[in-house]
């Protein structure tokens, strides 16, 4: 009885290892292999309902990510408390579902309201549409309140609100999208600054950047956006999909970006394939570049854009206003869901091609201690991730390394496995030679165990078959004394 407790004990720890192999065996692939969601919103957002009256409307804290869902048609209300100082905004990134029909039309408009319902100027930046290439795909829209020098609207303080809204034509799907919030207060300078936009600046496109293309795989969202430095960058894409990278410009330095899309096999044109969207730190649009596609390589590359400046943000025009701040800039790269049709699903080949042109200059200076870490600023640590390529890890998502983490966990997960199948195949062993020592020391006097009624000594271990010896060993394998 106690010899078949054993071998139960042996096979339960057994099968406990096979358990735990196959669960890390199955993680891994699924990691590395599966495939990914439309956008991975940011770990630990906050889920809040929007409300359909202003004043029902849930507050926003500065600093904080949210999650929220948009009904066909629909308009919500968030709430915000203002002070009369701080200039703040708020972006709004809406998620179709897979396989939801979209036209050119369709997508979401964001306002800010004062007290009495007036809309705070945010520019012509308010909405964000599907486009040209009618994929459904994450979109951001923002809107802000501009608080110092001028005249504008939404300068006292007080109680405000955010108004996000779907908008669109007949033809498309009426799910619910789901939301992604950012709210990010800045403060207002220690020393007035100038309040004219620079009027002069390098506006000439410069030689595109060259040299031996370095492989960066892009992020599904905002949250995990793969991080680049100055550089020629390889990676892959497919038809429908949408990829984020980020880049760290510093004050006074000036960014330039190419999308390339390499060649296919396939026929036919199409009018609006391939699309570059560039947006600042704060996730507001700043400019996009599109192109079409017949199999022949591609490029879409954005205008020049202006040096980083505070006073960017007095232009009328969005690229130059969008330009206001230093920190990370996120480039978005979408592949147009036609392209199924015409050239496959994929994946096809995307060439990044990012020049950071420019000495880093002296950098705004806040007034207070309020100032949101890693938004307005490049560090030492920003640059460090854009060269090793980590993902990003602020905003409450993953912490840049998740690729690395999974590998990780699955060294962690199958060196676990190897140790506790030695522990199991000593424990085994050590029972069956105990089984077996019993048997040959008992064959002459049952219930014997040899000299002393004993069995093999405690220290002993087993060694593995070899073939020829007889059918005992050859079962449970012969003890020996260590």
């Amino acid at each position: 009885m106690g010899r078949r407790t054993g071998r139960w004990r042996g096979r339960t720890v057994l099968a406990g290892a096979a358990a735990l192999f196959a669960a890390v065996s199955s993680a891994g692939p699924a990691t590395a292999a599966g495939t990914p969601p439309p956008y991975r919103f940011a770990a630990g957002a906050e889920r809040i309902e929007g409300a359909t009256t202003a004043k029902d409307a849930v507050r926003l804290t500065p600093g904080t990510i949210y999650r929220s869902t948009l009904r066909d048609k629909g308009k919500l209300y968030y709430g915000l408390r203002l002070d009369a100082v701080s200039t703040d905004y708020v972006s709004v990134t809406a998620v179709p579902k897979a396989g939801t029909k979209a036209v050119y039309s369709d997508g979401i408009k964001v306002s800010m309201q004062d007290p009495d319902g007036h809309k705070c100027f945010s520019g012509d930046a308010g909405a964000a549409r599907f486009g040209p290439t009618e994929t459904p795909r994450p979109i951001t829209a923002w809107a802000s309140r501009r608080a110092g020098p001028g005249t504008y609207t939404c300068k006292s303080a007080g109680a405000y609100s955010v108004l996000v809204e779907r908008i669109g034509g007949a033809g498309s799907s009426p799910d619910d999208w789901e939301l992604e919030l950012r709210y990010v207060s800045e403060p207002a300078l220690k020393k007035t600054a100038s309040t004219t936009a620079p009027e002069v600046w390098d506006s000439a496109s410069p030689q595109a950047v060259d040299g031996l293309a370095r492989t960066r795989r892009g992020g599904t969202s905002f949250n995990e956006a793969r991080s680049l430095e100055q550089g020629v960058w390889k990676d892959e894409i497919q038809a429908g999909q949408t990829l984020f990278y980020r880049v760290p410009v510093d004050w006074g330095q000036q960014l330039y970006a190419t999308a390339e899309l390499g060649s296919a096999s396939g026929d036919g044109f199409l009018g609006n394939a391939l699309g570059l969207s560039l947006y600042n730190p704060v996730r507001a649009f700043v400019d996009d570049a599109g192109t079409g596609y017949d199999g022949r390589a591609k490029s879409a590359a954005l205008e020049p854009l202006p040096p980083v400046a505070y006073e960017n943000r007095y232009d009328v025009d969005d690229q130059v206003s969008g330009m206001r701040f230093a920190g990370w800039y996120y480039l978005a790269v979408n592949l147009g869901a036609e392209m199924a049709g015409k050239f496959g699903d994929g994946p096809f080949d995307l060439t990044l091609r990012v020049r950071v042109s420019g000495t880093a200059g002296a950098p705004a200076v806040y007034d207070g201690t309020a100032v949101p870490p890693d938004v307005f600023d490049v560090t030492a640590g920003d640059r460090a991730e854009a060269s090793n390529g980590a993902a990003a890890a602020g905003d409450g998502g993953p912490d840049g390394n998740t690729a690395m983490k999974a590998v990780a966990v699955g060294g962690i997960g199958a060196g676990t496995v190897l140790v506790l199948g030695l522990v199991v195949w000593t424990v085994v062993a050590r029972r069956r030679a105990v089984a077996v020592g019993a048997a040959l020391s008992g064959a002459g006097a049952p219930g014997g165990g040899g000299p002393g009624g004993g069995g093999p000594g405690e220290g002993s271990v087993p060694v593995p078959y070899v073939e020829g010896s007889d059918a005992r060993s050859r079962e449970y394998g012969p003890p020996r004394a260590w």
